[in-house]
This record gives structure tokens, sequence and C-alpha cells, in this order.
């Protein structure tokens, strides 16, 4: 028995887990939090001195944890940009996160290649604030000394490994990490040093992108380090999933992935060609408002908490008696509706209680989130049972309208640190890869997630009739804004 373990830093925390090679049962645990200094010099809530991680992994390695560790997988945040100079050293802290103030660079990339269309065909996405490409401008128009004196850039999962080996002269990355960064193609498999020169103003050097099961590198102790991937190609591998499959993620935002076979070229910019930690595709379409929906008619209806407002859903019916949610509080971004806000339709003397506006809150996030499988499912994606994830699937008016919303089989897996059991199995792949034990191509067989498993059953036909009341009202509303 081989025993791997699997690091996942998070924008919060360091989460370790310590499994069995061979079955994927985990043996132990770690976990600490990152310090919570202000970077060096100052610095915003987006900036972060990687250092924080390295201490948090340390912490959370503690106790010999890792003894008898044969290989060891790292995943991190994603949308994360650590400068370094040509000695290696950070030039500025690390870019984290959902970051605003890349708005209007998010923007001026968009017209300097010459459109949404163009971006797309290039690299599967189109520039968002988030997105390392959208930092870099914005590095460059807003610290330009610190821009001129980046000579290399890595994401944070990068960085880790980088570190764990000692720090190398070669820097290594994954497809799924690239993939996320607006400067290299899942189609073509290869960066675009253009775009790095167009948002920074010169060239620098890049991660060499090594396969699914490749190694990046072994420690001075030998212990060997896998390539690594960003947090979210980590979850959906720890979670198993794979052709038919979809994830939805229940956070204050939601998204909706899906394993496919090609990239996706999607021009309105709804779908990020995300590549998976497998050597197939990830194609991403995100919604803005999903809990923070809950959240809000909670506090509109005045109950203490998502628990209440499911209870008190659960005593409508499904149609909440005509009322249709369209839940864009936040503007959206599926459909693309930036500057709007959410519409209240329906409104009859019968339909004016608090249980029909609470279901109604329900119906809209999770009919905004079929919209979504819907984009996927319109470009030829395979969707047979969908992966809800968040601690809102536990709710139980979620996990009664979900199955017939989206007109298929629902699972509910039980919490757990999916991106790091997904780092823990690539590093098993990459440690069984280079003893000869398994093949480059077929990553190791673990046991699959616990997870309670909803049908639609009777209740599809209902489902359906909700779905179609909430996209006439999007219609109405947004003529033409959803185009799937």
């Amino acid at each position: 028995m081989g025993i791997v373990a699997g690091l996942d830093s998070s924008p919060e925390f360091t989460r370790i887990v310590v499994c069995d090679s061979d079955t994927g049962a985990v043996l132990r645990q770690g976990y600490a939090p990152h310090p919570v200094e202000s970077p060096e010099g100052g610095g915003r809530p987006s900036d972060v001195d990687p250092q924080a991680w390295l201490l948090s992994l340390g912490e959370a390695a503690g106790g010999g944890l890792l003894e008898g560790v044969q290989a060891i997988g790292v995943s991190a945040q994603a949308n994360s940009v650590v400068p370094l100079d040509s000695q290696g050293n950070t030039v500025r802290p690390a870019m984290v996160g959902g970051d605003k103030r890349s708005q209007v660079a998010a923007a001026d990339l968009i017209d300097a290649l010459g459109g949404r269309e163009v971006w797309a065909h290039a690299v599967g996405s189109v520039p968002q604030a988030a997105q390392p490409v959208t930092k870099l401008r914005w590095l460059a128009r807003t610290e330009p000394e610190a821009a001129a004196r980046t000579a290399v850039l890595l994401q944070a999962h990068d960085w880790l490994v980088w570190q764990l080996l000692g720090r190398p002269v070669r820097r290594t990355t994954d497809r799924g990490g690239a993939s996320g960064t607006g400067y290299w193609s899942a189609a073509s498999n290869g960066y675009r040093p253009d775009l790095v020169e167009m948002a920074l103003g010169h060239q620098v050097m890049l991660p060499e992108v090594i396969g699914p099961a490749d190694a990046a590198g072994t420690t001075p102790e030998g212990l060997l380090i896998s390539a690594g991937t960003g947090e979210t190609q980590a979850a959906a591998f720890g979670l198993g999933i794979g052709l038919g499959d979809a994830v939805v993620s229940l956070g204050a935002s939601g998204s909706v992935m899906a394993v496919h076979t090609e990239p996706l070229v999607d021009q309105s910019g709804m779908i990020t060609a995300l590549a998976d930690a497998t050597g197939m595709h990830l194609p991403v379409v995100t919604t803005l408002n999903a809990v923070r929906t809950l959240r809000g008619a909670a506090e509109l209806l005045g109950v203490p908490d998502l628990e209440s407002l499911s209870e008190l859903a659960m005593k409508s019916t499904p149609g909440s008696h005509g009322l249709v949610l369209l839940p864009y509080l936040e503007g959206e971004r599926t459909p693309n509706l930036p500057h709007t806000a959410g519409t209240l339709a329906g409104l009859r003397r019968e339909s004016m209680k608090p249980e029909h506006l609470a279901r109604a809150a329900f119906e809209g996030m999770l009919c905004g989130l079929a919209d979504a499988l819907d984009v996927l499912r319109g470009r030829g994606v395979d969707v047979r049972r969908v992966f809800l994830l968040g601690a809102a699937a536990e709710l139980p008016a979620v996990q009664a309208a979900a199955p017939a919303l989206f007109g298929t089989q629902v699972v509910v897996p039980q919490p757990a640190d999916y991106a790091a059991i997904g780092s823990a199995r690539q590093a098993a792949w990459a440690l069984g890869v280079s003893q000869g034990t398994l093949d480059a191509r077929t990553p190791p067989v673990w046991q699959g997630a616990v997870a309670q498993v909803l049908e639609p059953g009777e209740e599809l036909a209902v489902g359906q009739a909700v779905r179609q009341q909430f996209v006439s009202v999007r219609e109405q509303t947004h003529p033409g804004a959803l185009r799937t």
C-alpha cells in the first residue's frame, strides 16, 4: 500500500488529506487558516503575501501528518497571479480572487484584441476582472515599476509546487491551471505570449505545461510532487466526475461545469473553456446569483436562516402559486445582463404569502442554474446526472425542486474536502506512473463519494412546467438575452 497526500490551498486556509493510494480512503487530515496579516507595503484585500500560504501549509502538516507519504499533489485557488523578478522573488504581493479593480482593464483588453469573439477563439474565454491576463493589464497601468520588474508569472499552485521542490530552475504548471489564465488555449494546447505582452507590456517566462500524470519533480527528501492543478479541477477530480456528469456549485454565486471531449468556443463569453485534470475539458458557466438570492429572500421575509426559509418554502407548492423570481440581484452573467435588477412577476392576491415568495426564491435560483446547464447542453455537452455541491444543497427545498427543474438525476455528495482528495488522487496517479503500475492515460480508480441520489420521477412534468413559466417571464422581461 502506498500513501499519498493532497494539499488544497484555498483563499482562507490550507487543508491536507493523507490517503491510501489504491483506494483513496482518507487516513488522516490536517488544517490551518492562512495568517491574516496584511501583505507587506500595505496592500489591498485582493493582495496576499504568498508566504502566508507556506506558513499555513507548515502548520497544517504539523505533528507528523506527512510521515510515510510518498507523493504530494497540490491544488490552490484559481485566478491568482504571483509575479516574480529574475531572481525568483515576488515583485509585489500575489493578486488573488475576484478583483473589481480590474474591470476597466478587462474592457481594455477586449477592445485591444478586437472584441469578444476574437478572444473566445484565441483562448476559449473572454477577459473578466478576476482573470490573470486582466490583472496583468491592471498591473501595467497602475504599478508600472512592478510590471517592468516582472520576469516570471506563476499561479498559486505553481508557486507552491516550486517552493516544495526547493525553487528549481524548471517551473511547471498543468493544463487545468493554465486554461484559466486568459493567455493559454485549451484548443491549441499552447500559450499565447503575444497576449501576455499586450497585457503586461513585455514578454516574461511562463511555466512549462506538463501532463496530468506527470511529476513536477522530487523534493530533496525524495517526495514526488505531481503536476498540481486549480481548485475547481481538483474538486472535479476528487468527486470522480466523467462524461455525462455536471457539477452545480451553490455558493453566493453559482457555477455549472461538465466534462467534455473538446474545448468549446463561445463568443458570448458565457462559457469559460477550462481544461480538466485528466486531459479532457471542463467548460464552466457562472451565474452571479445563487445563495445570495436565498439570503436576500430570508432577510425580506424576516426569517433567521436558510433552514427556516426552506421550511417556509415547503409549505408552498411547485410553481409558487404563479410567483416567478428572476434572481438577477447583482446583475447577471448568464444571461449577460450586468446592469439589470431582479424581477418578481405573477403577483396576485392569493400568491402574496410568505411561503410562496420563499418557494419562488428557491425556484428562481435553481431555474437560473438550469439556464446555465442549458447553455452547455445547447453546445452538445451530455448531462445525464448533476452533482450538487455547497451547504445549500442539503436544504429540503433545494432537494425537492432540483431534480425536476434540472430534468435529470441529482447527486448530493456528503461534505468532504474534494479539492484536497482530487490533489491526492493526482499524486497517486503520478506515483503509479513513475513506478510503472499505472498508465498515464488512466487515473487510479478510487471509491466514489458517499452521496444521496435524487430522481425527478413523477415530478418531472411539473418541474418542466415551472421551468417554462420561468423562461416565459425571462423572455418577456429580457427578450433574447439567453441564446443557448
